[in-house]
């Protein structure tokens, strides 16, 4: 699977799963209500949805252009903590106003989930990949124009 279906699929089955996650998370560490934390989870995760389209453009443009094919495991490490920094930026004002805490508590609040969700984008990428199989960029193929 290639393309945007493959988009549309990756980030369908990737917010699914992390607002599922983020929800419960972010309700126990924020000591909210479930439906509260749940509607910053949902925001998050449309600005993650944004920000996967836009990162995963750019980091495949940059892909394609390296001599080196495949997806080590540095890449992929590399892959998650360059999205993770980019949600950061957004989301730690977003969850201080919507939860009524400090920019520290929120920030601390996200590196909670910075944590989880280094391991899951790292996880749900190599099992995706394998299940999918690996995008042309990684590939060596050029991608039709």
């Amino acid at each position: 699977m290639q393309g945007i279906k493959r988009k549309v699929v990756y980030i369908t089955l990737y917010e699914v799963l992390a607002i599922a996650s983020s929800s419960t998370g972010l309700a126990l560490l924020s000591g909210q209500a479930l439906g509260h934390a749940s509607v910053a989870a949902v925001a998050a995760s449309a600005i993650a949805v944004l920000w996967n389209l836009v990162y995963n453009t750019l980091f495949e443009r940059w892909e394609a252009r390296q001599t080196k094919r495949g997806r080590s495991l540095l890449r992929r490490a590399v892959h998650a903590m360059g999205f993770e920094f980019g949600l950061v930026v957004t989301l730690v004002p977003l969850f201080a106003w919507w939860l009524n805490i400090s920019l520290w508590q929120a920030f601390l609040l996200d590196l909670g989930l910075i944590v989880f969700f280094l391991g899951y984008t790292f996880a749900f990428n190599l099992v995706f990949d394998r299940i999918f199989g690996l995008p042309l960029s990684a590939q060596g193929v050029a991608p039709a124009a």
